[in-house]
C-alpha cells in the first residue's frame, strides 16, 4: 500500500509540474504588456515593476523564479490590485467558492442518485424518458444559460409575487447560495444521474440479486439493501474529481450572481492581463483537482485491494 500510495503522489507532483509549466508558457505566449496599466504611470515605474517581478530577464531565468517561489507557496504580487498578494487573494476568495461548491456537489450527489435510481427502476417508462431528456438538456446547456435563466425567473416570481422570494444576486446568507449552487451543480447532477442508471441496471443481472429474490426478500429490501448499496459505488468513485471540478469550476456563476468568490477574479485577472493571479490561481486549482485525485485513489485501495495491482 505504501508503495502504491507513494507512486500516485508523484505522479500528483509531476501532473502540478507539467500544470505550472504550460500555464507559464501560456502566458509568456499571450501578446500584450501586463505592465501597461494604471500602475506603470512613468518609465520608471515600468523598470522598477520588470525587475521586481523578473520580467527583465530570460523567460529561461524567469521560469527557475516562478518555479522556485512556487515551491515555497508565493505566487507573488497580483500586477492590477494595490500591494494585494496571489496567495491573499486565494485564502480570501476561495472560502466562498468552496462553501458554494460544497453545497452544489451535495445537490448534485443526492439528485443524480435519487434519479438515477428512479430511471433504472421504471426503465423505458414515462419518469424514465423525462428525466433523461432532463438529464440530456442539463449535459448540453452551459452552465452560464442557466444562470441568465435562473435570475431571470428569480426576477419575474419577485415580482409576481411582490416579494423578495430569494436573491437575485450578492452574497451573505444561505438564501443567497440556493440558486447559484443548483446552476452549478446541475450538468455533475445531469453526469451522476447518467452514471447511476447504468450502474443499477448492471447490478439488476447480477447473480446476487437473483439469489435474494430466490430467497424471497421483498423488492424494496431488495433494492435498498442490495442493489442502491452496491450501485453507488461508480458514483463515488467520480466524487472526488467532480468535487474539485464543481468548486473550482464556478467562474461564470459566480460572476453572473456578483459572488466574491476566487474564479470571479480569476476572469478579472484574465480581462486586466494580471499574469501573477492568472498563474497563480490555475496551478491552485490543479493542485486541488490532483489532490482530490490521489485521495479517491488513496482511498480505493484501501477498499478494494485490487486497485493496488493496477
Amino acid at each position: 500500500m505504501l508503495k502504491y500510495t507513494f507512486g500516485r503522489i508523484l505522479s500528483g507532483l509531476v501532473t502540478i509540474w507539467f500544470i505550472a509549466t504550460a500555464t507559464f508558457l501560456a502566458m509568456h505566449a499571450v501578446p500584450g504588456d501586463p505592465l501597461m496599466n494604471e500602475k506603470a504611470t512613468t518609465p520608471e515605474i515600468r523598470e522598477n515593476l520588470a525587475r521586481k517581478y523578473g520580467l527583465d530577464k530570460p523567460i529561461a531565468e524567469q521560469y527557475v523564479i516562478y518555479l522556485g517561489n512556487m515551491v515555497q507557496g508565493d505566487f507573488g504580487i497580483s500586477f492590477t490590485q494595490q500591494n494585494r498578494k496571489v496567495n491573499d487573494i486565494i485564502q480570501d476568495h476561495f472560502p466562498v467558492s468552496a462553501a458554494l461548491g460544497i453545497l452544489a456537489i451535495t445537490f448534485a450527489a443526492l439528485g443524480g442518485i435519487l434519479w438515477g435510481a428512479l430511471t433504472a427502476l421504471y426503465r423505458n417508462q414515462l419518469p424514465d424518458i423525462i428525466i433523461m431528456f432532463l438529464v440530456i438538456l442539463g449535459i448540453s446547456v452551459p452552465s452560464f444559460v442557466f444562470a441568465a435563466l435562473g435570475q431571470l425567473l428569480l426576477v419575474n416570481i419577485n415580482q409576481w409575487f411582490n416579494i423578495s422570494f430569494l436573491p437575485v444576486a450578492g452574497w451573505g446568507t444561505f438564501a443567497h447560495m440556493i440558486v447559484p449552487s443548483l446552476v452549478l451543480g446541475l450538468g455533475t447532477m445531469a453526469l451522476l444521474t447518467r452514471l447511476m442508471r447504468s450502474s443499477m441496471l448492471e447490478i439488476v443481472n447480477e447473480d446476487f440479486i437473483r439469489t435474494a429474490r430466490a430467497k424471497g426478500l421483498s423488492p424494496s429490501r431488495i433494492f435498498f439493501q442490495h442493489q442502491l448499496r452496491n450501485a453507488i459505488l461508480p458514483v463515488v468513485t467520480v466524487l472526488g474529481p467532480q468535487i474539485a471540478a464543481i468548486t473550482t469550476g464556478g467562474f461564470v456563476v459566480e460572476l453572473v450572481f456578483a459572488i466574491p468568490g476566487l474564479g470571479r477574479y480569476f476572469v478579472q485577472a484574465v480581462q486586466q492581463l494580471d499574469y501573477t493571479v492568472i498563474m497563480g490561481t490555475t496551478v491552485f486549482y490543479g493542485a486541488f483537482l490532483v489532490f482530490m485525485v490521489i485521495l479517491v485513489d488513496i482511498i480505493y485501495g484501501f477498499i478494494d485491494p485490487r486497485v493496488r495491482l493496477k
